[in-house]
């Protein structure tokens, strides 16, 4: 009896997470309340003052500014976007991951470079490249230009801009965590007698899925708010290569602030969409995370 009292006692001791010395009230108060003032002021505060502002002259007003031609046709245009770079952005990531993580090759390291490369470039300075290149008077201009084609002031040059600014996301969502689990279970697939395309649908994407449904969700949240890049290619034509956040400049600098807002509005709707969605599969991969480990 003394010894398992002993036990338990030990066992309940350990169970309680030692207070480190800095843990005071006071401490842990002011620095509680600077993360929340950071986060009151710089991110909830210009949430609300969005809102306020599109709704400030009415609901009426409000509902015409996102029923307009123009901003539908930002939104279709923005969708678009984003429904063709988001997959390709995907394929990439996963083909990239996949060959970075199972496989030694010359050039590794550069292809891992190259991959953080848009984090480290302006995407206006990417969007000039495209110009650079497809413009009238850029290195494959007058090719274009032969054969009746348009890349840049056109969609292909949005689509193009757009996917090269938000290619890494996938990819580096991927790498580290296919680093982590390592090869063991491809190689005991392929052991015994799986092919490639049955090891990756069977073996590698289950346990991938949660960190792939991440990356596409942050690249595409990207891909939905690019502007820099979208604004050096598109040419800014009114109902034709203007995404959601080129049609709100335009209100801005046109002194329809209440509409600018409103279409604003719009794109802090599809963010908080996407803050739901990231919130959800975290917690799904906490959960599997806990999964493996009790097993």
């Amino acid at each position: 009896m003394a010894g398992s009292t002993t036990m338990n006692g030990l066992a309940g001791s350990s169970e309680v997470r030692p207070r480190h010395a800095t843990e005071s009230l006071p401490f842990r108060w002011l620095w509680i309340t600077i993360a929340l003032l950071f986060v009151g002021l710089i991110l909830i505060l210009p949430l609300v003052t969005v809102i306020y502002e599109g709704l400030k002259k009415g609901v009426e007003l409000y509902l015409t500014a996102l029923i307009e031609p123009d901003a539908i046709s930002a939104l279709k245009l923005t969708l678009l976007v984003a429904l063709i770079a988001v997959p390709l952005n995907t394929l990439f990531g996963v083909a990239a991951a996949w060959t970075i993580t199972k496989f030694q090759f010359r050039g590794k390291n550069i292809l891992l470079t190259l991959i953080d490369l848009p984090f480290a470039v302006s995407p206006v300075i990417s969007g000039l490249v495209y110009v650079l290149l497809f413009g009238a008077r850029g290195w494959f201009g007058p090719f274009l230009e032969a054969n009746h084609l348009q890349i840049v002031y056109a969609v292909p040059g949005i689509i193009l801009a757009t996917t090269f600014v938000t290619f890494p996301f996938v990819a580096r969502e991927l790498i580290p965590l296919m680093q982590a689990q390592g090869k063991q279970e491809e190689e005991a697939a392929a052991s015994l007698g799986a092919k490639g395309w049955h090891i990756f649908w069977h073996v590698t994407m289950p346990n991938i899925k949660w960190g792939l449904l991440y990356g596409i969700i942050l690249c595409n949240a990207r891909a939905i708010g690019e502007f820099g890049a979208v604004s050096v290619v598109s040419g800014h034509i009114r109902g034709e290569t203007n995404t959601l956040p080129l049609h709100i400049e335009i209100l801005y600098n046109e002194y329809q602030f209440s509409a600018a807002f409103a279409v604003a509005s719009l794109l802090v709707a599809l963010a908080l969409v996407t803050l739901v969605a990231k919130s959800l599969i975290e917690r799904r991969q906490q959960r599997a995370a806990a999964r493996n480990r009790m097993n």
